[in-house]
């Protein structure tokens, strides 16, 4: 019997990455899923791999009214939820402040918020109803750049830095009768996508050939993980058995990568 035998959970960003291992994580350990992902296809894909197991809806986390659709399926089709899994995201691939014209500053900025912070703020008030009377949970997808400077550009970094304090305020508004807390996955390859706003929307982190050779050289661990490596602190997060006590949580998973740090300034 897995650790959510039974449970109910909205996974966001479904479709590709660490969403999807996400997916298989969770229907491996006994859950039922909601896959919201705003590729049409990439649902349909989900939903064929786990007949009964999985329902899938196109949507877009930063309009309130897909978030509350993805709940209210996820009611219909299992008649409950217990987890709500924030993991959609953008990413802005390191773009630097200096360097990006005001205007594409200002947009990028709010595209980039839209998806990392908004999107977990629709997504959590949109389940908040049915968790409390599940008395359930939320686990929202924070990264390295939460904690660390260089990772990504000031945007990024600046959304991921307020994801922890999405899981702090929350935790402390929503107990006893929800538990919050995150996960800050490191290096992966994936197809994350940057903003528009700032000419990245094609580009992903699979296609960037020394991704491998980068995470040797950067952590301790001295391996780039697969995203399902990440998975076992959500499921974790998610299980009441093994988690009850927890809440305002942020655990970080680095690969060593917060220990080590970039290393000495230029010149030094």
């Amino acid at each position: 019997m897995g650790w959510l035998e039974g449970d109910v959970a909205l996974i966001s960003g479904a479709g590709s990455g660490l969403g999807l291992a996400l997916v298989d994580r969770f229907v491996a350990e006994g859950a039922r899923v909601l896959a919201l992902d705003r590729d049409a296809d990439r649902v349909r894909s989900v939903e064929a791999s786990y007949p009964g197991k999985v329902a899938g809806i196109a949507g877009d986390v930063t309009v309130p009214t897909d978030n509350e659709k993805a709940v209210a399926l996820a009611l219909s089709v299992f008649g409950r939820l217990d987890t709500f899994v924030g993991n959609a995201g953008l990413f802005d691939y390191g773009a630097r402040l200096v360097d990006t014209p005001m205007e594409a500053l200002s947009r990028g900025f709010d595209e980039l918020f839209a998806v990392n912070v908004k999107g977990y703020l629709l997504g959590v008030k949109a389940a908040v109803d049915a968790l409390i009377e599940s008395g359930g949970s939320v686990v929202l997808t924070a990264s390295v750049a939460s904690r660390n400077a260089g990772v990504g550009g000031a945007v990024y970094t600046a959304s991921k830095h307020a994801v922890v304090g999405l899981v702090e305020q929350l935790a402390f508004e929503l107990a006893p009768n929800v538990r919050v807390n995150g996960v800050a996955p490191g290096f992966m390859r994936t197809d994350i996508r940057g903003p528009r706003a700032l000419g990245l929307a094609d580009r992903t982190l699979g296609s960037m050939p020394d991704l491998d050779e980068l995470a040797r050289a950067l952590l301790p661990m001295q391996f780039l993980p697969d995203p399902s490596d990440y998975t076992g602190h959500f499921v974790q997060l998610a299980s009441r058995a093994n988690a009850a006590a927890t809440t305002g949580v942020v655990v970080e998973c680095d690969g060593g990568f917060s220990v080590r740090g970039m290393g000495p300034p230029p010149g030094q």
